[in-house]
């Protein structure tokens, strides 16, 4: 594996792995696990090379975020990729991907503006931008993105379709623990207890899920599976909301594909998830 941190080692290496056929890339900000090594498996039977990219992006941290205790763990994630046999591992500076002067904002109208939008102004508009600049660094013919960020997905395919970037997007499933909680690398965040009550989280999704499909009204499936989260003691829920898996926008009961969507707080830890309906 090659690991390259400036624009042109960039280039270079891939113009070298493309002489050899299919690239993919699996853009993530580190602090890899499961979940992204599942990325990392798909990207390599779909491609006949696989890139990581690891950027802790500061335009999608919003004031008062994570952006300084964000985990980074650059050794271990290297050895990970370099174990699963990745390529090419890119590790740009803030200065190489926003060079002084850079003043240019992509920014994704509708799909953008609810949910996680809404609760964190901003947030879209910093992974638009950083997306749009990684899939044109690289030009992969593969971006593989997870499910758990289904917004986030959705923004991205909306994004690389609008300005014909010539990629294809991939969703790969959510990859989760025993207890069926999320991987997320924010929940190294939780202590013992709180990642124990966390559960409830996933659980509280398929609460809601298996009552809309026994055909409860969805109002009704969505309160009782927010008093689960209450009764686990989290502190906050910003939305749980059963939404159209395309557009986004709330439905009363699902028509063809849809999502159950949500973000709560436990501790100082936001947690985000979905399930399809």
């Amino acid at each position: 594996m090659q690991t390259v941190r400036t624009s042109e080692e960039l280039t270079r290496t891939v113009g070298q792995l493309k002489r050899r056929g299919t690239l993919a890339l699996v853009p993530t900000m580190g602090a890899l696990h499961a979940g992204h090594m599942t990325l990392v498996e798909e990207a390599q039977r779909r491609a006949d090379s696989v890139a990581v990219s690891i950027f802790v992006n500061p335009l999608q941290f919003g004031a008062g975020e994570d952006l300084e205790r964000y985990p980074r763990r650059e050794a271990e994630d290297a050895l990970m990729l370099e174990r699963a046999g990745c390529e090419l591992l890119w590790i740009p500076s803030a200065e190489t991907i926003y060079p002084p002067g850079f003043a240019t904002n992509v920014s994704v109208s509708g799909l953008s503006e609810r949910w996680e939008g809404e609760a964190r102004p901003g947030h879209f508009d910093g992974v638009a931008t950083v997306v749009a600049k990684l899939l044109l660094s690289v030009k992969p013919d593969f971006a593989l993105f997870g499910e758990k960020d289904f917004q986030q997905l959705a923004v991205i395919r909306r994004m690389a379709a609008d300005l014909a970037i010539g990629v294809e997007i991939v969703g790969v499933p959510t990859v989760r623990d025993a207890d069926g909680l999320a991987l997320s690398s924010r929940n190294a965040y939780l202590s013992a207890d709180e990642r124990e009550r966390a559960a409830a989280f996933p659980a509280a999704l398929e609460l809601a899920r298996d009552a809309i499909r026994r055909g409860l009204d969805e109002g009704t499936a969505i309160d009782e599976a927010v008093n689960m989260l209450r009764n686990a003691r989290f502190s906050r829920v910003d939305y749980f909301v059963l939404v159209d898996a395309n557009s986004l926008e709330p439905v009363a009961k699902p028509e063809g594909e849809a999502r159950l969507i949500a973000a709560a707080v436990i501790g100082t830890t936001r947690l985000i998830d979905n399930l399809a309906v």
